[in-house]
């Protein structure tokens, strides 16, 4: 039960954020929150499952993709079947390369996986589909409504902020009940040895299908997120910058930990939003990959469990999430 106390605080403290909050800063805390949702979603693949891969971009730009071509310009979507739409497009999507990726292993998962993500990227940069390199913008945001009455209106920051945030809580609150359901107890074996798991009698290639495909659908999810939020999408989002990013986030946070997977998203936006500050740092602002690439190495040299690991560090208690 202590386990909970955290981040039910934490979304509590969020929550009353907006009253003083600038438009900066909200968008700051909205862009943490998305990204820690894909952080998550990613973390069910490596951290419990043990399945890294370097194509989990592809879900989260086909999530923000079909939210914008699924709008199109005839005015608000509902958001009873466009959130469904870009969830279930990244989760098909995912079942398809899952199926074929998953009989790989090793490095070839992740080239597999990577490959994946690629053909997926020039799908949407090649073709007129995606609208090329410069990506497409979505000209109305997604509204629930009942009957006449507008219950949430995406257009609204206030509507916009808390619905990250209950996307946020569902998505930590699901992939913890996972992690203690039999799914869950199952991907721990697989993900300590697997040849032992099937040696019990367990089906472990329809495990890790399933996180491959509830990981997928998540990542749509946060793509959905995003495209609301900067009202527009674009190749990138498919890169596999955007995959090394994420997988970054949750190395910098702490492999194998849920409140690792947020903390690193938070950790790695802000070191971002910092190194790019010409503010700050003056001319070096140019060159914020570098002093980025150099802080995460610092990180994962002095920090080898991430930043989760700082208490351990500390002798201040145990990890728990």
């Amino acid at each position: 039960m202590r386990a909970w106390i955290a981040p039910v605080i934490a979304l509590i403290a969020l929550a009353a954020l907006p009253t003083v909050l600038t438009p900066y800063t909200q968008d700051l805390v909205l862009k943490i929150a998305v990204f820690a949702i894909f952080a998550l979603s990613l973390e069910l693949l490596v951290g419990s499952t043990g399945l890294v891969s370097l194509g989990h971009a592809a879900f989260f730009g086909i999530g923000a993709y079909v939210t914008v071509l699924a709008t199109g310009d005839a005015g608000p979507a509902s958001l009873l079947w466009l959130l469904p739409a870009a969830m279930g497009a990244a989760a098909l999507y995912a079942l398809f390369v899952g199926a074929l990726s998953l009989r790989t292993s090793g490095v070839y998962f992740i080239m597999v996986t990577l490959a994946f993500a690629q053909m997926a990227y020039f799908v949407f940069h090649d073709t007129k589909l995606g609208g090329g390199s410069d990506g497409i913008f979505l000209y109305s945001k997604p509204v629930l409504a009942l009957g006449s009455r507008t219950l949430l209106d995406l257009d609204d920051k206030a509507h916009f902020y808390y619905l990250v945030l209950a996307a946020l809580a569902f998505t930590y609150g699901l992939l913890a009940l996972i992690a203690r359901s039999r799914l869950g107890h199952a991907l721990a074996g697989i993900r300590v040895n697997e040849q032992r798991m099937r040696a019990a009698g367990f089906r472990t290639y329809g495990y890790k299908l399933a996180a491959f495909v509830i990981g997928g659908s998540l990542a749509g999810l946060a793509g959905f997120l995003m495209a609301v939020k900067d009202g527009a999408v674009n190749p990138e989002l498919l890169s596999w910058h955007q995959s090394g990013a994420v997988l970054l986030m949750i190395i910098l946070g702490g492999i194998g930990s849920l409140r690792g997977a947020v903390i690193g998203a938070a950790a790695f936006t802000l070191l971002q939003e910092l190194f790019q500050s010409e503010a700050l740092l003056g001319p070096l602002a140019g060159h914020w990959q570098l002093t980025l690439g150099f802080t995460i190495i610092a990180f994962v040299a002095l920090l080898p469990k991430g930043l989760i690991g700082l208490k351990q560090r500390l002798g201040i208690g145990s990890r728990h999430d």
